[in-house]
């Protein structure tokens, strides 16, 4: 029995390593409000569409631990922002900066709602024409129609 139980100790260990690797604790909780913060302003290369404080990715995981170390190194919020971007590019900020190649991601939804509009209205106004010159009467109709209409005034 004895020999039993050691054995599954020693099987359910490196399942324990992994599981505490896994997840990081810090012992500062200071240093984990700022990986927390520094994490809600980067995006996840995996997820896409989550902050890397949300995602419970391993390459998320990856980069929580790298803040820690970058943090632990005594650099700077821009400092480990800059270090993410020269790694990754742009994309891991949730907030690009404006220049030229982010340029279509800022203004890209303007330019869309503008164009629909102009669409819409010019769909709208030809709609408005095409009733209006459906409605028009030719002169005899507009003729006949007067008549109809002055002869029953007339019987009023």
């Amino acid at each position: 029995m004895r020999r039993l139980f050691m054995l599954f100790a020693l099987a359910a260990l490196p399942f324990h390593a992994v599981a505490d690797e896994a997840l990081p604790v810090a012992a500062d909780a200071a240093l984990e409000a700022r990986v927390q913060k520094l994490g809600e302003e980067l995006r996840c290369l995996v997820c896409q569409n989550q902050n890397i404080a949300d995602s419970h990715a391993d390459l998320a995981l990856d980069l929580k631990q790298q803040l820690r170390e970058q943090i632990a190194a005594g650099r700077s919020d821009d400092e480990i922002k800059q270090y993410m971007v020269d790694r990754y590019g742009d994309f891991v900020l949730y907030r690009p900066p404006l220049k030229t190649s982010t340029l279509l991601l800022w203004a890209g939804p303007f330019v869309l709602l503008l164009v629909v509009v102009v669409l819409l209205l010019r769909r709208l106004r030809s709609r408005a024409i095409r009733a209006a010159v459906a409605n028009t009467l030719s002169a005899d109709e507009s003729a006949r129609a007067r008549a109809l209409l002055d002869g029953e005034e007339n019987k009023a």
